[in-house]
């Protein structure tokens, strides 16, 4: 039969219908669709893992996401922004150690104050760091004009999740107001990728009123816009949020596990030479998270490198590990994940995206 597991895998182009298909998989048709995966990331990205030093540099989010823990109606939430200092220290400490690349992350907030400070500690971390240091930037939405400006200063990569690419499901999980614009945050991507960015993006995986189909185009949807680098998770609820009054509807956290990673399989055998992040969210459910995105279908990891004291309040989801450990320890704790995964760790490798690299050479 043409819905075979065999078949389907033997094309590279997936339909919706192959797609969930796919994602029905169990047992032996669930290791056939794993070893397709593996195939491709060691023949095309290799079984080098590039390192990313996430900086987790401020809580405060002008949006009200419905799903997350830092949303600016969590008034539990408590607030930070580390100093600059703090900042130019953790990118420091990243370069230090070779990761080669950091990703500062924060809630999302728009202002001209806001713009010009991260502009000032853009062009800082280069000078400390050279122009081939990797500077990824997760700072939501901005206007065009902030876009070019950090670009110009020096972030190359930038990280906007659509969390979901159906408009219908983006306003059961935002509220409907000017704050959460489903069609900006679709144009963001694409200025983004005009601007000259590596463009990364990324959604949910279990989320209240989420079918198969949803995913299907969601991943259909990654593919058509041409990224350069994705993020994908498990959907994890926040107590202190308003979605987890649907909790009861959700699925066990270890099948919203196995769904994802069938997710980053289907992911890496279409958009094969794309970076793919290990999420944090994996290791919330399983000890052994990460490592297992790694072995099947994923190249980047992001140890934690925000000083300590702060990482409890980037409270996004229930749950989330690595909020007790040091920088340092975070550090070893990576190494010895990547190395348990049977991946090499590319010190000292600012690990582009294949994709993008041929992308521009297109171009």
């Amino acid at each position: 039969m043409n819905n075979t597991i065999p078949n389907i895998l033997s094309n590279n182009n997936f339909t919706v219908t192959n797609i969930i298909r796919l994602l029905k998989s169990n047992d032996g048709d669930l290791k056939l669709l794993y070893n397709r995966a593996k195939e491709v990331k060691e023949s095309i990205v290799g079984n080098k893992v590039y390192l990313r030093g996430l900086i987790e540099f401020s809580n405060i989010c002008q949006k009200d996401c419905l799903y997350c823990g830092i949303r600016k109606s969590n008034t539990n939430a408590k607030r930070y922004f580390l100093s600059d200092e703090e900042i130019i220290q953790a990118a420091k400490f990243a370069f230090d150690q070779n990761y080669a690349s950091i990703v500062l992350q924060s809630g999302e907030m728009s202002s001209p104050s806001f713009t010009e400070r991260i502009d000032r500690l853009i062009k800082r971390i280069v000078k400390i760091t050279g122009s081939e240091f990797g500077i990824t930037l997760s700072c939501g939405e901005q206007n065009d004009s902030t876009y070019a400006k950090w670009f110009n200063s020096g972030a190359n990569r930038y990280l906007i999740r659509i969390e979901t690419s159906n408009e219908e499901l983006y306003h059961k999980i935002h509220p409907r107001n000017g704050a959460h614009n489903f069609q900006k945050r679709i144009e963001s991507l694409r200025v983004l990728k005009n601007i000259g960015y590596q463009v990364g993006t990324g959604v949910m995986v279990g989320l209240p009123g989420q079918t198969l189909s949803h995913i299907a185009d969601d991943i259909l949807f990654m593919k058509a816009l041409d990224i350069d680098m994705c993020g994908i998770g498990p959907y994890i609820e926040h107590k202190e949020t308003p979605l987890f009054e649907q909790r009861s509807t959700l699925m066990p956290l270890n099948a919203r596990f196995e769904l994802t990673l069938k997710v980053l399989a289907i992911i890496r055998i279409m958009m094969k030479d794309i970076n793919i992040a290990a999420s944090t969210a994996l290791q919330s459910i399983d000890k052994l998270g990460r490592e297992k995105a790694i072995q099947v279908a994923a190249n980047v990891f992001m140890p934690n490198i925000t000083p300590q004291s702060y990482r409890k309040n980037y409270n996004l989801y229930d749950n989330k590990p690595c909020i007790a450990e040091s920088p340092v320890e975070c550090q070893s704790c990576t190494v010895a994940r990547i190395n348990l995964a049977n991946g090499k760790v590319a010190f000292g490798e600012t690990g582009d995206s294949k994709h993008y690299i041929t992308r521009k050479m297109i171009v």
